[in-house]
């Protein structure tokens, strides 16, 4: 066994879940499902009870899983004692952030790391930002860039780095919810909504729809990831309420279907950061980059 096979196999006895394993450590579950075998063949035990419904660690799974955790926070101390002896920093530092902030926030923090940190890989992985803070906490990702939730985890420290205003998106073509929206006096029961699976927008247009007295919205559809949701108003299947930097950073033929709507009232920005579970600050990339914000 090596470092890579215990991180796979601890990830796998925290998941409990050979899809969802394959899928964070960016291997096949062929691949996994392989590596896992090798380990119980040369162990000598099996380490994984399975159905077609779960996942179950043996007990040989628990005795392994205690000292795979042993043995990676030492591997990680030997590492971060090795880079402090270093004059320059070293090692891969994971980024998650969605594919908006990859282009409007994170450039610039980028910039000034690697300029200070050139030694220092960066992998970054996109997604819905509303996941950001799971990420960081099941160790899917070292930083994650995400808008603060109405309770940030007693685990995890956010520092804000700008705020992100909301705007109310309709499909600027003729279509049956552009010309429902442009009455004189809407009514928003009858008008299809397109919304964020979760996060701090989908909190917010909840806000909206209790100030406008909505009681059953009509949904067309609950969509993982902004980008999507632009997309979706811009093709005429309803309106969103969005975070204004995701349209301004849209694709031109995107932005040029849809337009602002001024129904937007009591509905309050929400601060963006990065996120980070609060036990790692003191690691030496983490402590690095968070010294920059």
């Amino acid at each position: 066994m090596d470092i890579r096979d215990l991180k796979l196999f601890l990830h796998l006895a925290e998941s409990c879940h050979f899809g969802r394993t394959a899928k964070s450590m960016h291997v096949s579950p062929s691949t996994l499902s392989r590596q896992i075998q090798r380990i119980e063949e040369t162990l000598g035990h099996p380490l994984f009870l399975r159905d077609n419904r779960s996942v179950k660690l043996t007990f040989a799974g628990e005795q392994l899983k205690q000292f795979a955790q042993q043995t990676l926070l030492q591997y990680q101390q030997l590492q971060h004692s090795l880079n402090q002896q270093s004059p320059s920093l070293s090692g891969e530092l994971r980024l998650f952030c969605s594919v908006t902030a990859a282009y409007s926030h994170l450039p610039q923090i980028l910039d000034r790391f690697r300029a200070e940190h050139p030694l220092v890989e960066i992998k970054l992985t996109t997604g819905d930002a509303a996941d950001a803070v799971n990420k960081v906490q099941s160790n899917d990702a070292d930083l994650g860039i995400a808008g603060k939730p109405e309770k940030l985890p007693d685990n995890v420290s956010f520092t804000k780095i700008g705020k992100v205003p909301l705007v109310l998106i309709a499909p600027s073509l003729p279509c049956t919810v552009r010309t429902l929206v442009t009455q004189e006096n809407p009514n928003w029961d009858t008008i299809p909504f397109i919304l964020p699976e979760h996060g701090p927008s989908r909190k917010r247009i909840e806000h909206w729809f209790r100030h406008h007295q909505i009681n059953n919205p009509l949904i067309y559809a609950t969509v993982s990831g902004h980008e999507a949701i632009v997309s979706m108003v811009a093709l005429g299947c309803g309106i969103a309420l969005i975070p204004n930097v995701v349209v301004e950073n849209s694709p031109e033929p995107v932005r040029n279907r849809i337009s602002l709507l001024d129904n937007i009232s009591l509905v309050e920005p929400f601060e963006l950061g990065i996120c980070v579970q609060r036990k790692r600050l003191n690691e030496p990339l983490i402590k690095a980059f968070w010294g920059l914000l």
